[in-house]
């Protein structure tokens, strides 16, 4: 009973720690994997410096945010992918228990529904793609409450030119803020993020968590996954 209480109370301190709009805004602002200064999160959530640093100390005493100094500035990003799940998780929430008529589920800015960071790997329509068609050819075991790499999943990332321990590290199944459909997420999912970031399939938008997707990007999205977006 006092385990269980315990939790509830943990659980209760998360959700009023979200529940504040200039914190809900920093984490936001995190959710491309970028660590940020005090100064650019104040500015993005529209508070005082003085205001952020309060806010920011309850996040990294909580272990939603990891402070790091590094020359005259300390830098905040987010304290796992774990903590990122969550943020996505909780904005697609909010947005279906909306009363709000709204013409499609997600963002409103359809280059962040087409292609985006969530966190560390890829998201939107190419990530729900990409994952639907891995399970659909048998390279994925794929579900709202979890994912696995098949054998054929393994030799799809090999021949795609990933290796190391991402071939071996659990993945998981990250629901999807605007498509409502489960994305690839964990080890695997961030070494393909990456791998498409390095061969310039896809390029980052400045100030944005969108990507965009290149030539290159969706000739090799119809070669190795058999897509079009």
């Amino acid at each position: 009973m006092m385990y269980a209480m315990q939790r509830i109370s943990a659980f209760a301190e998360t959700a009023a720690l979200m529940g504040d709009p200039a914190r809900a805004n920093m984490l936001f602002a995190l959710m491309d994997g970028r660590a940020l200064t005090a100064g650019e999160l104040a500015r993005f959530a529209g508070v005082t410096p003085q205001t952020a640093s309060g806010h920011l100390a309850r996040l990294a005493e909580a272990g939603m945010i990891v402070p790091t100094p590094q020359g005259r500035h300390r830098y905040f990003r987010l304290a796992s992918p774990a903590v990122a799940q969550m943020v996505e998780s909780v904005m697609g929430v909010a947005e279906e228990l909306s009363r709000r008529p709204l013409p499609v589920t997600g963002p409103r800015d359809a280059g962040l529904r087409r292609a985006r960071t969530c966190y560390d790997h890829l998201a939107g329509q190419l990530a729900v793609a990409i994952a639907g068609r891995m399970a659909e050819r048998g390279q994925l075991m794929l579900g709202h409450d979890g994912a696995a790499l098949t054998g054929a999943g393994v030799t799809l990332l090999t021949d795609l030119g990933i290796a190391g321990d991402a071939l071996d590290a659990p993945c998981r199944a990250c629901l999807d803020w605007s498509e409502r459909r489960p994305h690839l997420a964990g080890a695997p999912a961030t070494a393909l993020y990456r791998h498409f970031v390095a061969q310039s399939w896809v390029r980052p938008r400045e100030g944005s968590r969108a990507l965009e997707v290149t030539r290159a990007g969706e000739a090799a999205l119809s070669r190795w996954f058999g897509i079009s977006l």
